[in-house]
């Protein structure tokens, strides 16, 4: 400012527009919007940046979960292979039933010759066991809980769902704030006219602060979209988004075609707890009825069931070999996992999700007859479905096989090194004995403005909205407003 003084009153009347060009080429940092923006993204780092270490370290793990637990349960899950054909799933759980005396619930049979059968048996205490079974022998290898293994830890640690309901909440604010911190991360990194440097290249060294601004804001550009995806199909777990996001595709053909809730008897127990793990778009479709193979009037449900219509009397089921030589005539894929049938109504339910989306499968067999229920693949999704299982698949490191592990792990990292660089920078630059909060805008009305802008994403993601309006008081009552006594007094 004081240089554009000395032209003004110099009398140069040959340069009359010397002031505003100096004015225009004033750094952006100094403007009103610029430094609320800068705030609001210091808040949502300070928010999420550790949860972001935490998920993309987890995430990189479970990436290569099959890897990872087939190297430390490979006592259980596989098997010295022989010239035999293994022995009819029937008898295998006879050898669970016998050794270890508890209900068969759901079962894995081998996806390939050198792995072993996986029996989940529902124990007298209430909770369930994996056990595991030769398959060509009956011998029981050995057990530990259902969803016991290192990876499921991870997994639930992944999205805090280990610690409790409330911090699952919380991993579903982080994700949304981190769609936030891109945005407003790319407001900030908007190169100025002429800038050199700082824009895909770093300035200066690791000893100087604006390195680690440079590093931190060129890896940002660069992985921007890619946060974005991830968080945004990430909150297709949470529990809140999440959980009406799905009510919203299925209560339509987007998700799950309508024939599935109208052509057959269905019961009131949705897929994801009859299977425990399921496709996100099945997850709450409800689990048709046996009823004998034989007909019953469109639409009619457990409830309806039971009130109108005589019970099934006991008659000859199918039983599990015969189960499994339809579920393979119907060509499922290898790796499929079944769930038995639940008291008289119950069904044969397989289901598979495996890296190649064409062959997702979901097929329910009448206990009695055999007969086909529902037999339901990806290209059977509404669209909403089909665009949201991609997403997913993609997430979890799936649909691209080696390649898209390999380009998440790099994220991953990438993700890792943004956070710890915005630490570092932010030690660096924070005035001793200081949180170090961005200046407030001259304008306080530029605050207001860009609180309305982000509150789009706030209406899209009701946990961040409400997330965002307890950070806009505690920064109004605890650092606005005292400031702005502090200048006028």
């Amino acid at each position: 400012m004081s240089n554009a003084s000395k032209i003004t009153s110099g009398g140069h009347s040959g340069q009359p527009d010397a002031l505003p060009a100096r004015a225009k080429a004033a750094p952006k940092g100094t403007s009103s919007i610029y430094r609320a923006v800068w705030r609001w993204h210091f808040y949502a780092g300070l928010l999420i940046l550790p949860f972001m270490i935490m998920m993309a370290i987890t995430g990189a793990a479970y990436i290569y979960r099959d890897e990872i637990d087939d190297w430390v349960y490979s006592d259980l899950k596989f098997v010295t292979q022989m010239d035999v054909p293994p022995l009819p799933m029937s008898t295998q759980i006879d050898a669970v039933r016998y050794f270890v005396g508890d209900t068969p619930v759901k079962i894995i049979p081998p996806a390939s010759p050198d792995r072993s059968t996986e029996i989940v048996i529902a124990t007298s205490g209430g909770d369930k066991r994996a056990v595991y079974v030769d398959p060509y022998t009956g011998l029981v290898l050995g057990s530990m809980p259902d969803r016991g293994t290192v990876m499921w830890l991870i997994r639930r640690i992944h999205s805090l769902a280990e610690f409790g309901t409330i911090p699952n909440y919380i991993i579903e604010i982080a994700s949304g704030w981190s769609i936030l911190l891109v945005a407003t991360g790319m407001y900030l990194w908007w190169p100025q006219a002429n800038q050199k440097g700082g824009v895909v290249t770093l300035r200066d060294t690791p000893k100087r602060r604006r390195w680690w601004r440079d590093a931190h804001a060129v890896t940002g550009i660069f992985i921007g979209l890619f946060i974005v995806f991830m968080a945004g199909t990430g909150m297709f777990w949470s529990v809140f988004w999440g959980k009406y996001a799905n009510e919203f595709a299925n209560g339509t053909p987007n998700g799950y075609p309508s024939g599935v809730r109208v052509d057959v008897p269905l019961s009131t127990v949705p897929m994801i707890e009859a299977f425990g793990d399921t496709g996100w778009t099945t997850e709450n479709m409800p689990v048709p009825l046996s009823v004998d193979g034989g007909p019953l009037a469109t639409g009619t449900t457990a409830a309806a069931l039971t009130q109108t219509q005589p019970q099934p009397q006991p008659q000859t089921r199918i039983g599990i070999d015969t189960a499994i030589a339809r579920f393979t005539e119907l060509g499922i894929a290898p790796g499929y996992a079944i769930s038995l049938p639940k008291g008289e109504t119950g069904v044969y339910s397989a289901s598979v999700y495996p890296n190649d989306l064409d062959q997702q499968r979901v097929i329910h067999l009448d206990q009695y007859s055999g007969r086909t229920l529902i037999n339901m693949g990806y290209h059977d999704y509404g669209i909403f479905g089909r665009i949201m299982e991609l997403g997913i698949n993609i997430h979890m490191g799936q649909e691209f096989g080696v390649l898209n592990q390999i380009f998440l792990l790099v994220i991953c990292a990438l993700i890792v090194f943004m956070s710890v660089s915005a630490g570092v920078m932010w030690w660096k630059r924070r005035p001793a004995g200081s949180i170090g909060i961005p200046p407030l805008p001259r304008n306080a009305r530029s605050m207001t403005i860009v609180a309305a802008i982000l509150a789009i994403g706030g209406i899209i993601y009701p946990t961040v909205g409400a997330s965002m309006i307890v950070i806009w008081l505690l920064d109004w009552l605890f650092v606005a407003r005292p400031a702005r006594a502090m200048r006028t007094a």
